[in-house]
This record gives C-alpha cells, sequence and structure tokens, in this order.
C-alpha cells in the first residue's frame, strides 16, 4: 500500500482564483505607493503583474504552456492540451487613472476550450471563478448594453437601438463580462478586436454562470490558436441569444 503523500496538489480553478486574487492585490499596492500615474503607472503594473504571474504558473504548471498578453509569444504552445491564458492587468487605462473598471485574467484553456477562468475585479475586491458561479440575477428593463466608455462600437450602438437597451459605458473588457455575470447589465456585444487574453478567462466564468458565450456570428470560441487574434465575442443572457445574433447577421459584416 502506498503511503499518501502529505502535499495537496491545488484544484486549476483555485490556482486560477489565488493567482488573479494576488495579481491584483500586487497591483493595488502599486497604485498606491508607487507614486506613478497615467501610463506609467499601467505600464508598472503590466511588468509587476506579469512576473507573478509567468513565475507562479511556471512553478505550480512546469508542464502547461503559457499565453500572456506580456510575454513573447511562442508557437510551440499550440501542441499542448493545456494553455493558461493571461492578461494581468486588462484595462491598463482605466487603472492608470484610479478607476476600479479594470481587471486581471487567469484562464487554462483545455483542447481548446475556456475550461478554467478567474476574473480578479480588484477595485471592487471581488475574484470571480468558473468554480463558484452565482446564480444569474432577473433581466433588466429596460436591458443594458455595454459599450467601450472611450469608443463605442456602432454594431452594439445598433443593436441596442435595436432592443431597446440603455447603454451602459464601461472600461475593461473583463470588467464588462463580469457586469453581465453580476447582473449589472444583460448584453456585452464586441467587435472592436481583441485577443485571447482578453477574453479567455472572462468566458470561462460568463459560460459556467449559465450566459451564452460565442462569437459575434455564433460560432464558437477556439483558444490557444496559432494567431491569438479573436476580435470579437457575445455574453448575454440565454433568452436574448438568438434575437441578438438575428441583429447581427443582419448589420453589415462585422
Amino acid at each position: 500500500m502506498s503511503v499518501a503523500s502529505d502535499t495537496v496538489v491545488e484544484s486549476d480553478v483555485r490556482l486560477a482564483e489565488r493567482l488573479a486574487t494576488e495579481a491584483g492585490a500586487i497591483l493595488l499596492g502599486l497604485q498606491a505607493s508607487s507614486g506613478l500615474t497615467g501610463k506609467e503607472l499601467g505600464k508598472a503594473g503590466d511588468a509587476q503583474a506579469n512576473t507573478f504571474l509567468m513565475r507562479t504558473l511556471r512553478a505550480a504548471r512546469p508542464d502547461d504552456a503559457i499565453l500572456s498578453e506580456e510575454e513573447k509569444d511562442s508557437g510551440d504552445r499550440c501542441s499542448v492540451r493545456r494553455a493558461w491564458i493571461i492578461d494581468p492587468l486588462d484595462g491598463t487605462r482605466e487603472y492608470g487613472e484610479g478607476r476600479t473598471d479594470w481587471a486581471v485574467h487567469v484562464a487554462l484553456a483545455i483542447d481548446g476550450v475556456a475550461t478554467v477562468g478567474a476574473v480578479a475585479l480588484p477595485g471592487l475586491g471581488l475574484t470571480l471563478t468558473s468554480g463558484a458561479p452565482k446564480p444569474l440575477e432577473p433581466a433588466g428593463e429596460p436591458l443594458r448594453m455595454l459599450v467601450s466608455r472611450t469608443r463605442p462600437a456602432s454594431e452594439a450602438v445598433a443593436v441596442a437601438e435595436a432592443v431597446g437597451a440603455t447603454l451602459v459605458p464601461m472600461g475593461s473588457a473583463g470588467a464588462k463580462a463580469m457586469a453581465v455575470v453580476r447582473g449589472e447589465a444583460d448584453i456585452y456585444l464586441h467587435t472592436g478586436g481583441q485577443y485571447e487574453w482578453d477574453n479567455c478567462a472572462p468566458i470561462a466564468v460568463a459560460q459556467a454562470a449559465g450566459l451564452h458565450v460565442s462569437r459575434a456570428d455564433g460560432s464558437a470560441l477556439v483558444y490557444n490558436c496559432a494567431d491569438p487574434y479573436l476580435p470579437d465575442l457575445l455574453i448575454c443572457r440565454p433568452e436574448l441569444a438568438a434575437r441578438v445574433l438575428e441583429l447581427v447577421r443582419a448589420l453589415p459584416a462585422v
């Protein structure tokens, strides 16, 4: 009979939650004590959070691949089934401005599927994960649709008008996605260009919560691709998905 090891292996979802939360704490500390602001603060935050996440992930999961916004990419990761996809600081502008609508993304894609995700919202003291989904709140009346606070996409504005939704401007992709998860909005349609690190963790969390997640044309979101560009997505309440996708298809190509 083998002797049980005293070492308890941390689950993927607990690891993702811990790393996102701890990276968020690093970013809050830097924000409070560095004396930096704006782009300089954002650059320093990206670097510090990325260093922590890369070091910790490599130690905890040495056989897994990692795709980070802040690291030089290698096509070798595409031959690995398990790939961690991270954004150390999503919403650099908002972070540098001292706002709360920024996030830390830690996700695990397995065979191209966003399987595990944690999105920390450090400015709000929250970390949402795919392992602890919360019940969906009732839909808003009128519906609420998230858009970029600096450059609302024309497609999202057109769909909002068609369904009678109120526009809700917000910063980072993670903050927008988690606003739908938290019941603060009903639809997040993005057509302005993103990369896998922008949405893998949010998609894992939103999907676990029972929301509809897809590309803007209704197709599946696939991760750990050779080209990490993933320009569009839809996260919304499931009962709204068919109508929103129908409206998107009627628009000029996105």
